[in-house]
């Protein structure tokens, strides 16, 4: 790797400690001088180094008398103040726990003025090279999500930040249903902001994908309801700040479902391409989805459900638990096309993670040759060709974009799932009796392979479609229709799309590839850190003191 020239190296006093401080396009590093008698060792102790990626630094300021570093400086040690009244704070990203960052703030102090204003100057300079920043952003609060703190998270935890990076917002607290996705769709003035940010749940992040969808779609003049439309994809990338009951889609782009963390993501302007399926009826688009849609189980979950929203988050463990007894199955036809070769399947156990090889090979095909997935389908006996056509008896039909994973499903529906590679996993859990359905459904609890069931069939599609098979009330007074036929339903069921229902069950399915973008990075495979050998990143020669004339 070419060596990055040394943009400043100085000798700077933090806290109590001096420290030899060193920047580069890259890395923002420092490390306490030694005085110690094992110095020439060559043994450095990792506890007094410490390297920032610039890509991840918030911020870079002067820091004023008073402020926190300063104020500790004077307490501390009055000569230090003496030597060193010149200081500069930066704040950075630092990973605490799993997958969650914080804003942490570090305080150099200088020797003089000028000195400190080079680095202020010189480090915001980088900061300003990082082009995929967001400087000004439109952000849509759900006051009514999950347990209404929506307004409270995004004023304490994410306003501050925002304004400590100095990004510009416009802020909306939506008043309605579906007020984000009409604004979206009709009033909002985009060309102003670098992206869209909804704090709530996954509905609010629905309401958000409609309503950018759709004026994209418009504006390029693109009919959603055609079948075939190649859309637009969104320019605007959106971020997701969870106040929501799951907050589905962000714990499995981020990994968390922490306010802060997510702000940090859309702060450094982290950019992850997300698939997106739209969802037809008889050349009508219903809906788009981006995490789950489910028949039979999960749809009956929701309609029960949604009988009960006045308990709350509560709602969804009472209609579970109601739709598990039933036990109802349904009769249907499910046709899809299978994904090509080069993008695994839904047991091959590669996790889709930040830097996904699988994704990033699918975007760069879609550059360089269009989406060569969406080839032409000639007719055959069945209607099309190369079409799969299964018919059967259902106790549920999902198709997850996503792995769907959340804290209470830390897998998910389809642990190896993909975020953006073109295709969606479809889940066939076929009749089978109550104690192996519930079997399928603890395994999404634990580490154990859920589709390892005779009863269980996945494939990865590109596209899919479902007919329902039309069933006739059965009448108990007639002997030969006996009352002992248990959990079969006498109704067509319904589907559940991202937390919303369907109008209709006759559905055709196709995976948008990349249609949108989210201020995520995808789940990084572990703790990302360059800290962990800093000495590597020190210049070759002795740094020393930089002053400015």
């Amino acid at each position: 790797m070419e060596k990055q020239p040394t943009l400043l190296s100085s000798q700077l006093f933090l806290k109590h400690r001096q420290v030899e401080v060193f920047l580069n396009p890259s890395v923002l590093a420092w490390k306490v001088v030694e005085k110690s008698r094992n110095r020439s060792s060559g043994i450095s102790d990792p506890a007094y180094s410490h390297t920032v990626e610039v890509c991840e630094i918030v911020a870079v300021h002067k820091t004023e008398d008073g402020d926190h570093g300063g104020a500790q400086i004077m307490t501390r040690q009055q000569k230090t103040k003496l030597l060193y009244p010149y200081a500069f704070t930066v704040s950075y990203v630092k990973r605490t726990r799993q997958h969650q960052w914080q804003c942490s703030d570090v305080t150099f102090h200088c020797a003089n003025q000028a000195l400190c204003e080079e680095w202020v100057r010189v480090a915001n300079e980088q900061l300003s090279v990082l082009t995929n920043r967001p400087k000004s952003l439109l952000v849509y609060i759900n006051p009514y999500g999950g347990k209404r703190h929506g307004k409270r998270i995004y004023e304490q935890k994410v306003a501050p930040m925002f304004r400590l990076a100095g990004i510009s917002t416009s802020v909306i607290v939506t008043e309605r249903a579906n007020h984000a996705r009409d604004h979206l769709k009709t009033e909002a003035n985009l060309e102003k902001y670098d992206g869209v940010v909804c704090v709530g749940g996954d509905g609010m992040f629905s309401e958000v994908l409609h309503g950018l969808v759709a004026r994209t779609q418009n504006d390029h003049g693109v009919d959603q309801n055609q079948l075939d439309a190649e859309l637009v994809p969104c320019s605007l990338r959106i971020g997701i700040i969870p106040a929501g009951s799951t907050d589905c889609i962000c714990f499995a782009t981020v990994g968390t479902n922490d306010p802060v963390t997510s702000a940090l993501h859309i702060i450094v302007g982290d950019s992850q391409p997300m698939d997106v399926c739209s969802v037809h009826h008889n050349d009508v688009l219903l809906r788009y989805s981006v995490s789950l849609l489910g028949y039979g189980f999960y749809g009956d979950v929701l309609a029960n459900s949604e009988r009960n929203r006045w308990l709350g988050p509560a709602r969804y463990d009472l209609a579970g638990v109601k739709t598990f007894l039933s036990h109802s199955y349904y009769e249907g036809t499910i046709s899809f096309l299978l994904a090509e070769d080069n993008t695994g399947n839904p047991r091959d156990e590669l996790k889709c993670r930040s830097g996904c090889s699988i994704c990033q090979h699918k975007r760069s095909s879609k550059d360089v040759h269009g989406d060569v997935s969406e080839e032409k389908e000639q007719p055959g006996k069945d209607g099309s060709s190369g079409w799969n056509v299964i018919h059967g008896k259902f106790i549920a039909i999902n198709a997850a974009n996503m792995s769907c994973a959340c804290p209470r499903s830390p897998k998910g529906l389809s642990p190896f799932a993909h975020l953006a590679d073109g295709n969606a996993d479809l889940i066939l859990v076929r009749e089978c009796s109550r104690l192996d359905f519930f079997k399928h459904l603890l395994r999404h609890t634990n580490t154990d392979d859920q589709f390892d069931h005779s009863f269980v069939e996945v494939h990865r599609v590109r596209k899919f479609r479902f007919q329902p098979q039309r069933q006739e009330l059965v009448s108990l007074e007639d002997p030969s229709e006996p009352p002992t036929k248990t959990g079969y339903s006498t109704t067509l069921g319904c589907w559940t799309c991202d937390g919303e229902l369907l109008s209709d069950v006759a559905i055709q399915v196709s995976v948008q590839c990349q249609l949108i973008r989210l201020f995520a990075r995808g789940i990084e495979e572990q703790q990302q850190c360059v800290s962990g050998n800093p000495c590597t990143l020190w210049p070759l020669e002795p740094s020393t003191d930089q002053s400015v004339d």
